[in-house]
């Protein structure tokens, strides 16, 4: 049996979402759950997931994004694969961006043929981190 790609994500009905510039085609291959789905960023969020196309893009928005996360919460962020769309953006840059705004990355999966996606969280209290792409600012 193949899971849904929200299913692998591990997205629950009810969970309070934020989608940030999410493509129609990329929400459809998801096969979201019922969610509670907000239009800003006002609060906390249980699953935020932005789609971006650059690195400045992604700089502008993640920071702010992660402001709203709930510290048990999941911030996705999707790109185009294989330099589709004209996009700047790599799994090594996006793992080295994240890390370098204070978040650690899990999952990565497929969405569809354009979008990956790859999942970031807060870090665990006492928890070391060691990725050869991204290093935490507090960690040494």
């Amino acid at each position: 049996m193949n899971k849904k790609v929200s299913e692998k994500m591990n997205l629950k009905s009810g969970m309070r979402a934020l989608l940030v510039q999410a493509p129609k085609e990329a929400i459809e291959s998801i096969q979201l759950p019922e969610l509670d789905i907000q239009s800003k960023a006002t609060g906390e969020f249980d699953y935020i997931h932005l789609f971006t196309e650059s690195q400045s893009d992604f700089h502008k928005r993640f920071p702010l994004l992660k402001n709203h996360l709930k510290e048990n919460g999941t911030l996705w962020l999707s790109w185009p694969k294989s330099g589709q769309l004209d996009t700047d953006l790599t799994l090594i840059k996006v793992i080295e961006i994240g890390y370098d705004y204070g978040l650690v990355e899990s999952t990565c999966l497929s969405i569809n043929s354009v979008w990956s996606a790859l999942k970031f969280t807060h870090p665990k209290k006492g928890k070391s981190y060691h990725n050869s792409y991204g290093k935490l600012k507090d960690q040494k």
